[in-house]
């Protein structure tokens, strides 16, 4: 696997284990700079529309060809909703009007030559009022899954997230 170059010197860093005194962190041997291996924040919006939610089939890796919400990366100086809209709108060209809060749950993303960080992935679901889905960006399709067959899709979610995530979905559009 490659590694990562150092931020200050460019020698591959070297990842450390948790230990008595620091989280996991990233370490330099040459001039030991080291930074913390921090939680990445990740935002999706979940779209509903007459007993359906919008899933996409993932294009790249990691998880290409697995099912997967809208949503991704926050980007800096960018709210959780509006990170959530934005990704809404490139992967799949809706935009969608009122949101509600729909949880935080916690994950891992594995990048080659990177290896697994962990992931806060919070979570937005809203009614679908008007446009088709277009699959673009991240997303190699689109489509409307009925919140009833979401059990049986299981071994297809790309995120081990996503199983509490659609059950308490499924919990919020019961509710209306």
């Amino acid at each position: 696997m490659a590694s990562v170059p150092c931020a200050v010197c460019g020698q591959p860093i070297t990842r450390r284990p948790p230990n008595a005194t620091r989280p996991r962190h990233m370490t330099c041997p040459r001039c030991r700079y080291m930074i913390y291996d921090y939680p990445r924040s990740a935002s999706g919006l979940l779209v509903v529309k007459r007993g359906h939610v919008l899933l996409l089939e993932r294009a790249h890796a990691p998880r290409a060809g697995y099912l997967d919400v809208p949503g991704g990366f926050v980007e800096a100086n960018e709210s959780l909703e509006g990170a959530a809209r934005r990704e809404l709108r490139e992967e799949t060209g809706l935009t969608l009007g009122r949101a509600e809060w729909l949880g935080f749950y916690w994950d891992t993303y594995f990048i080659r030559g990177f290896g697994r960080f962990p992931v806060m992935n919070f979570y937005f679901a809203g009614q679908w009022r008007l446009g088709e889905p277009r699959a673009a960006d991240d997303a190699a399709s689109a489509s409307w899954v009925p919140l009833a067959s979401l059990p049986r899709l299981r071994r297809r979610f790309a995120w081990a997230h996503m199983t509490p995530l659609l059950r308490d979905l499924t919990r919020w559009a019961r509710r209306g």
